[in-house]
């Protein structure tokens, strides 16, 4: 067992979990905005598609997907549209929240103590599984992940590594993954900190849009730039 290699891997996944990106973006929106089921399900789908990866990276289906100029520009496009749609679904949502806040806050009751629209029926309510479809798909379909994966095992995971090892770091990456994603999905569902940030809802919706568009329209430059 390679020790080293794993406490590397580990810290290189870290770092990438940690990142802001489209899989953090989707996990913030979901916990602030859905329930805690739907959050920690789409917490699992992320971890799902990154456990996917890891064993198409193994197994070199990754590379041959990277290597075939077909292939690949198939994958991007497809994770090209999905990204733009996400991110166009989250901005039409920010704008129309913006379009009904001031007639919210005109039908607000005077001198209440109570919150006003302090659950996560704001926002159209979804499924535990369709939040797992979410968090599954964000990550399988972005090239970015693809891309990533294929690099860091071809540098650290070598045909040299022992079986033993590559079970280890494939059962490492998605335990790192679930728990990272977990926490974030049941910290931000607290009814607390939930009910204070769904008044800024449309705030995150319209940066979970931008990141999602921009994730998006940088994938397809290069696509572009590449022929």
């Amino acid at each position: 067992m390679d020790f080293t290699l794993l406490s590397g891997l580990a810290v290189i996944h870290i770092i990438a979990l940690i990142s802001p990106g489209p899989d953090f973006a989707i996990i913030i929106k979901m916990a602030t905005q859905q329930k805690r089921p739907v959050a920690t399900a789409c917490a699992l789908g992320i971890s799902v598609a990154i456990l996917i990866h890891t064993l198409l990276s193994l197994l070199g289906i990754s590379l041959m997907i990277r290597q075939s100029e077909l292939a690949y520009t198939f994958v991007q496009c497809i994770g090209i549209s999905y990204l733009a749609w996400m991110g166009f679904q989250a901005l039409k949502s920010a704008l129309k929240q913006v379009k009904n806040k001031p007639i919210n806050e005109s039908l607000a009751p005077v001198n209440t103590k109570e919150p006003l629209n302090t659950s996560p029926a704001q926002t159209a309510v979804i499924s535990t599984f369709k939040g797992f479809k979410v968090g599954l798909f964000t990550n399988l379909l972005n090239p970015k992940a693809l891309v990533f994966f294929i690099t860091l095992f071809t540098v650290l995971i070598t045909p040299e590594v022992n079986l033993a090892t590559k079970t280890v770091a494939t059962t490492l990456l998605f335990i790192l993954s679930l728990a990272w994603f977990s926490l974030l999905a049941v910290f931000l569902s607290k009814a607390n900190i939930q009910s204070k940030l769904l008044s800024i809802s449309h705030i995150i919706d319209g940066l979970v849009g931008i990141i999602f568009i921009g994730v998006a329209l940088t994938i397809a430059l290069n696509l572009i730039n590449s022929f």
